[in-house]
């Protein structure tokens, strides 16, 4: 064992300016209104979006001898949705996640997440303010572009029509290796080998109005082609933040955690608990509202021209 593993990785001036950033995300929400507010981070449902791997724990429940399981949350989304529900009004929450199988340069198992939710916005009145955040912090304005855009310029297929046969072809080509493969998967590979790392590169960038197959939890606006209100935005080419003009139909939202589990188990994932606070939340009546879920360390990467994710952490996994 290295004997200076007990030190941090991050120096005192990153420490000071992730504290500064902190007050001024603060800052931000209390001039424009929104409540800050905890949710617990243990629950007894996960995400369960194939991509999202999460941490599990068994605790024994309060007052008697059961054991239960317990997931450690990777987004506060479901229940600060919860909140919303009840009539919360707009709310943010800084907080920390958690989630398996995350390794790398810009990723780490265990890190910061700022989440807020606005009734009354859509996607693109919440990019507005998350461009407003950006520019109180000093970054400049962001740019946006439509997913089917940067997918043509980088991929040469329209992702909205192209068939499965194509996606196979051009993401086998690049490596690309699974059984069955469907086309959320097929795109997620493409999106993330030969678009992503080119946005941002001359300034922040939002993605926005993503095929129907990366919906997740965003509405789908109907058209000629359909497309999910979602948006990311990066800098880089890292993903700074995931927003959603979101769901609200208790029925679809269902449907939807049914069709994560069957991908689960074609690729031999286990099936998780849905959660069922949240589509009862849902049933009762979900504002309607936008949210958005942003890296905290990897905005900090940014302000403090840092390459890696753990130079910004004060005891990244293998110090913890």
């Amino acid at each position: 064992m290295n004997s200076d593993n007990w030190r941090p990785l991050a120096s005192r001036e990153v420490l000071e300016r992730r504290a500064l950033l902190l007050r001024q995300i603060r800052s931000f929400m209390a001039e424009r209104g929104v409540l800050e507010v905890e949710t617990p981070y243990l629950g007894g449902a996960a995400a369960t979006d194939p991509n999202i791997h999460s941490l599990t724990l068994s605790v024994q429940h309060p007052g008697d001898n059961r054991t239960v399981r317990r997931y450690l949350h990777s987004s506060p989304e479901f229940a600060m949705k919860r909140l919303l529900a009840s009539g919360s009004g707009p709310i943010f929450q800084i907080c920390r996640v958690f989630r398996d199988h995350e390794t790398g340069r810009v990723h780490n198992p265990e890190f910061t997440m700022l989440e807020w939710y606005r009734p009354g916005f859509e996607h693109h009145r919440l990019m507005d303010e998350v461009n407003a955040l950006l520019q109180s912090l000093g970054i400049a304005k962001a740019g946006r572009i439509a997913y089917g855009q940067a997918f043509m310029d980088r991929v040469g297929l329209d992702p909205h029509s192209a068939d499965t046969d194509c996606l196979v072809r051009r993401a086998a080509a690049l490596g690309f290796i699974s059984e069955p493969a469907d086309d959320a998967a097929l795109l997620d590979f493409l999106f993330s080998e030969l678009v992503a790392p080119a946005l941002g590169r001359g300034g922040a960038m939002f993605v926005h109005d993503y095929p129907v197959h990366q919906a997740a939890l965003a509405r789908v606006r109907p058209g000629k082609p359909p497309v999910a209100e979602r948006f990311e935005l990066f800098i880089n080419g890292v993903e700074i933040a995931n927003g959603f003009h979101e769901l609200t139909d208790a029925a679809e939202q269902r449907r939807r955690f049914e069709r994560d589990n069957q991908r689960r188990r074609s690729v031999n994932f286990p099936v998780l608990p849905m959660e069922e606070h949240l589509l009862q939340a849902l049933a009762h009546g979900l504002p309607e509202c936008a949210g958005v879920a942003l890296g905290v360390d990897r905005l900090l990467m940014t302000l403090c021209g840092a390459e890696r994710l753990d130079q910004v952490l004060a005891f990244p996994f293998d110090r913890a």
